[in-house]
């Protein structure tokens, strides 16, 4: 972490909800962060653990099905588990498919975003639904930390025995998140995601923030500005009584 705990205390007090939109170069990266982070989130960020629920991963998953659907699965959903296992359930044409694995490597840093899930408990049938669906988990889990992406059909996922790699970089560098910069910094650099560990009921992401020094000045200058108005506001609202 190369944040001060002083400062990051200060970050996670902001209502990014009611942050006013005073200075016309905040406004896009503003929203951008406000649409991706909550309070909550950013402070888990910040102190390098987010928990993502299995269900808030399995509603993007099915909104992503519903949006771009997959001739043959009718739906997709994973489970955590304590154990560290992820298993991750389909129904296709052919029946259920069911497998369990584990993450071993869940990456984002700049231009660098893939994840690499092994399977454990059964043998990958044939590339092509594979592709797709761990494509479209993997997309899915990412988007928790950087906002929704658009899926590409072709996501380049490499399958090698019972190892898939897929890698998401080409889709966040193209999202809202990838393409908003703060005076000259892209946002996506300044979130890093060390991996994730499968806990009960949710997968736990390890993290860290890198805030450039001119976006944290730039930043307690809206802390300062946001107390001075509830300062304001509280002084009006005592001369009114």
């Amino acid at each position: 972490m190369d944040l001060p705990a002083a400062w990051v205390e200060q970050v996670q007090k902001i209502d990014w909800a009611e942050l006013k939109e005073k200075v016309q170069d905040y406004g896009p990266a503003l929203k951008v962060v406000r649409g991706t982070w909550s309070k909550e989130s950013l402070k888990e960020i910040s102190e390098g653990k987010l928990f993502v629920p299995d269900e808030v991963i399995n509603e993007a998953l099915m909104q992503g099905l519903q949006k771009n659907p997959q001739q043959g699965l009718s739906s997709i959903a994973l489970h955590s588990h304590e154990n560290g296992k992820l298993d991750i359930e389909a129904s296709t044409q052919q029946g259920k498919l069911n497998l369990s694995g584990k993450i071993k490597e869940f990456v984002h840093k700049g231009d660098k975003t893939y994840m690499v899930y092994q399977v454990q408990k059964k043998k990958l049938p044939g590339h092509g639904l594979m592709s797709w669906i761990f494509s479209r988990v993997s997309l899915s889990m990412v988007e928790r930390m950087v906002g929704k992406a658009e899926f590409m059909e072709k996501l380049p996922v490499e399958i090698s025995h019972n190892d898939v790699k897929v890698d998401c970089g080409q889709v966040l560098a193209a999202s809202a998140f990838g393409q908003t910069r703060f005076h000259g910094h892209r946002l996506l650099d300044m979130i890093e995601i060390k991996g994730a560990v499968p806990k009960e009921n949710g997968i736990e992401f390890q993290t860290e923030l890198h805030i450039p020094d001119d976006v944290k000045a730039d930043l307690k200058g809206i802390l300062r500005d946001k107390r001075d108005e509830i300062k304001t506001g509280n002084n009006e609202g005592q001369h009114e009584k």
